[in-house]
């Protein structure tokens, strides 16, 4: 089974997949580090020198090769991953998708100190922080509810996530 984490950045993709594969007995694969790993490039880097669309295609080739040469993982997407170039679609159709969805206030303090890493929140003051996430929220809202499974409650129960995903 292949598992595909999605869900806004800060979200806690990065953070519970590895621990999901290992209940799992999966391999883990974080997308982003994948693609930055694949290109000798930060994707923060990829976004200013070859812009936003140009990244979005590195991410969609990046998971079809992942997808197509395994079997069995649990992958962190990144934020707008399902968002683009009918990625949503692919996933649902070669696995199970899992919204990971803490609150919106939970999200922003995560990401008050890590914006600088974040090319999308780079210009972002920590005024319009909360009022940024709430709208692109809301703008991903229709790919992130097509999920097989949403999360909103931290700790995650890992073992009642497999066995949700196992009989969907």
């Amino acid at each position: 089974m292949r598992i595909y984490l999605i869900g806004f950045m800060g979200a806690g993709k990065s953070f519970w997949g590895p621990r999901l594969a290992r209940e799992a007995g999966f391999r883990f694969f974080d997308l982003d580090q994948v693609l930055e790993e694949s290109q000798g490039e930060r994707i923060d880097t990829i976004f200013s020198q070859h812009g936003e669309e140009a990244f979005r295609q590195l991410e969609k080739d990046c998971l079809h090769l992942l997808t197509e040469s395994h079997t069995q993982f649990v992958m962190a997407c990144g934020g707008g991953t399902p968002c683009f170039l009918n990625n949503i679609e692919y996933m649902k159709q070669s696995g199970k998708v899992v919204w990971v969805n803490p609150a919106v206030e939970t999200i922003a303090q995560r990401l008050t100190t890590a914006r600088q890493q974040r090319p999308l929140l780079q210009s972002v003051t920590d005024e319009e922080l909360l009022g940024y996430i709430q709208k692109k929220m809301a703008d991903r809202r229709l790919y992130y509810e097509q999920a097989d499974l949403r999360i909103d409650e931290e700790p995650i129960d890992l073992s009642a996530v497999l066995k949700s995903l196992l009989h969907a």
